[in-house]
């Protein structure tokens, strides 16, 4: 792998930030509002909650957003704190659509119809049309609609980019033994939250790993702990966006935190603990893109199913680590 490499791949993750950043803004312009409407209102049942949470970060690809919005709504009195768990829950659950359209690279067909299910075949015609869109047509609700199409266009083809520089790795020990090494869970879950707190986006560093898949030489060891460190490395944005808010913005924010940190905890716990007595073969086979939505996605899933339930535990928990308001604080309105 020589510098011309190392460039494209830098390349390609920028392109890949930037398509994802596009995206997300033209999806949050073509609600109009409305989503901070329907996030305030439609929370009176905690399965609602979770729902509304899921179905508005798939929307605008991004949990952070959403949590950021939630914490935002607590914060102003628009929203309870116990109204706020479900849509936080849910959100966990909506940011891994984008790992399974990202996976979609990975379909293998002579079909035309199938070929054209993968992103690299429609992308370049979604961003012809974005292109159009954004500079022959005067309709403000026509050019958000090219910037959406733009960014996925943009996306994939950082994503392709980056799979295309990092194909080289594979045969280069050195890369190889180190992802050997995040193997061991501990490691591997540090790397992952602190790669997805540096780029703000759980969405962001699930796809730069599917693009790491590429080279066909990280195990599935590697790949599950850092997955897991990545669902805590997202709740750094809402911990930095409550401070300065009120007292049970910060708790939202914490509840975020909790329900990632706590859930990891026992998913790793018992998975590793069966592991331990009967051991899973693919973890030592080639990690895919699929394969790492599959896993994104059941973690977020079954940590809801297990933890939604306790949810007002998850207050309480919140509770004891931000007490109730001292002299100086900011009050809730």
């Amino acid at each position: 792998m020589d510098i011309f490499s190392i460039w494209n791949m830098m390349g390609g993750l920028a392109l890949f930030l930037y398509g994802m950043h596009l995206l997300g803004n033209g999806l949050s312009q073509a609600a109009g509002g409305r989503m901070e409407s329907i996030l305030s209102k439609m929370t009176d049942h905690p399965l609602k909650a979770v729902l509304l949470g899921a179905g508005a970060t798939a929307a605008i690809q991004s949990s952070s957003a959403t949590t950021v919005m939630v914490v935002s709504f607590v914060n102003a009195g628009v929203m309870q704190l116990q109204q706020a768990v479900g849509v936080i829950l849910g959100a966990n659950i909506g940011t891994t659509a984008t790992s399974w359209i990202l996976s979609l690279s990975g379909i293998e067909s002579s079909n035309f119809f199938l070929r054209m299910l993968k992103p690299e075949a429609f992308s370049p015609l979604l961003a012809m049309a974005g292109v159009i869109f954004l500079i022959f047509c005067k309709s403000e609700k026509k050019k958000v609609a090219g910037g959406i199409l733009l960014g996925f266009a943009i996306l994939m083809l950082g994503m392709d980019n980056m799979g295309a520089a990092m194909e080289p790795l594979k045969d280069i020990p050195a890369f190889t033994n180190l992802f050997l090494a995040f193997s061991n869970p501990i490691l591997g879950m540090a790397a992952g939250a602190v790669l997805t707190a540096v780029i703000q986006s759980s969405s962001a560093s699930v796809g730069i790993l599917q693009a790491l898949c590429a080279t066909g030489a990280i195990p599935y060891s590697a790949i599950l702990p850092i997955i897991m460190g990545q669902n805590i490395g997202t709740c750094a944005t809402a911990l930095l966006s409550s401070i300065g808010g009120c007292t049970n913005a910060k708790r939202a924010a914490f509840i975020h935190l909790y329900f990632n940190v706590i859930g990891t905890g026992i998913f790793m716990a018992g998975f590793y603990a069966i592991h331990y007595f009967i051991p899973f073969p693919f973890l030592g086979q080639a990690a895919t893109a699929t394969g790492i939505a599959g896993i994104h996605s059941c973690f977020n899933l079954a940590a809801t199913a297990v933890l939604l339930p306790f949810s007002h535990l998850l207050v309480r928990l919140a509770s004891l680590s931000v007490p109730e308001k001292k002299a100086g604080q900011v009050a809730c309105q």
